[in-house]
């Protein structure tokens, strides 16, 4: 990854939360909290039951030295409102990879899981990374879920173009790892000059 004078500047000590829902651009959100946690970022993961289909929460786990969160109804860490405190917390969230499933949830305020109630909660700037087939991706109605998400001012990084895992070629693959840090320091400079 290519680093900027001030990248460990503007990334160290800050928290961010990687959601991580299901689809099989998962495997490189590992690479992601990993390339974070070299920036000297407190990374807290968040996962989808989709999404545990695909990587362990053991692995992010292991990679983000923080438990990983995964139910919203886990006695023991929403004994406190787990959900309110990690959205309280974040500097940040970044959901790579961002799903048609998930757009069309945050799109329309739904709150059926942990991810989706923090996303509701947090006052901290989001950044998606969608990766999907390219004729989901191009669907009217994820569209539509994108733009107004969009207009509510979230942030998006990609989706790439290329050869997608399902064999079709266009737009959908999750952006490079290193793209997404990119997109995260340029967001948390942003909101550091408005203050």
């Amino acid at each position: 990854m290519m680093k900027t004078k001030n990248s460990k500047t503007v990334l160290k000590g800050k928290r961010i939360i990687v959601g991580v829902t299901g689809g099989i651009a998962c495997y490189k959100s590992c690479e992601l909290v990993r390339l974070l946690i070299q920036e000297g970022v407190d990374v807290h993961v968040v996962m989808t039951s989709s999404a545990k289909q695909f990587v362990t929460p053991m692995t992010f786990q292991a990679l983000s030295c923080n438990q990983v969160h995964d139910d919203l109804f886990n006695l023991t860490q929403e004994s406190e409102m787990g959900h309110i405190t990690l959205a309280d917390s974040a500097d940040l969230m970044v959901i790579a990879p961002a799903t048609a499933n998930f757009l069309a949830k945050a799109a329309h305020g739904l709150c059926d899981d942990l991810l989706s109630t923090i996303v509701c909660v947090t006052r901290a700037p989001i950044l998606l990374a969608p990766a999907m087939n390219v004729h989901m991706f191009e669907n009217k109605i994820v569209q539509e879920n994108l733009n107004k998400l969009i207009g509510l001012g979230w942030q998006v990084v990609g989706p790439d173009s290329g050869s997608l895992a399902c064999g079709y070629e266009g737009h959908g693959r999750m952006s490079e790892p290193f793209l997404i840090v990119s997109a995260v320091e340029e967001l948390l400079t942003r909101s550091k000059k408005k203050k």
